[in-house]
């Protein structure tokens, strides 16, 4: 079972935004388009929506990647909670790995504890209104209907 690639695109833009002009993120890093850390030797330039949908594009296919190694079974889930888990992926990166808990909970389907976890993350406090819309998908596999 796949999930629903254009309302995964559309959450990470509410959750990411969508510059086209490079800006530093929280951390100071050089990021663009919707969420992309910009790499060594990709310029610090305007970029088109063109570029903006194909760096979004890799970047999903990295976090999908990292996804398979971390937690194997992850497409075994319903259609939201993949895409929460690609989103944290994408948020994350290898990070994701330290979820050791949510992980395990992910493993057994116990999705209940697996949101108390994400919940009691710093995580959950660092990415503010994230956490809470990320939590909702995984423990009721629906979308998130609120602001």
């Amino acid at each position: 079972m796949s999930y629903d690639e254009d309302a995964l695109q559309n959450e990470l833009i509410r959750d990411e935004g969508k510059r086209l002009t490079p800006y530093r993120d929280t951390l100071g890093n050089w990021t663009v388009g919707i969420g992309h850390l910009l790499k060594r030797g990709e310029p610090r330039a305007q970029i088109t929506e063109r570029q903006c949908l194909e760096y979004l594009i890799g970047d999903v296919v990295d976090a999908e990647q990292k996804l398979d190694s971390i937690l194997p079974g992850w497409r075994n889930h319903g259609d939201a909670r993949q895409r929460a888990l690609v989103n944290l992926a994408f948020n994350l990166g290898w990070g994701l790995k330290q979820f050791v808990n949510f992980l395990n909970a992910m493993e057994r389907k116990d999705y209940a504890s697996a949101g108390r976890h994400l919940r009691a993350s710093k995580w959950a406090e660092q990415v503010k209104s994230r956490a809470p819309r990320i939590i909702h998908m995984i423990v009721t596999d629906t979308a998130w209907e609120g602001v």
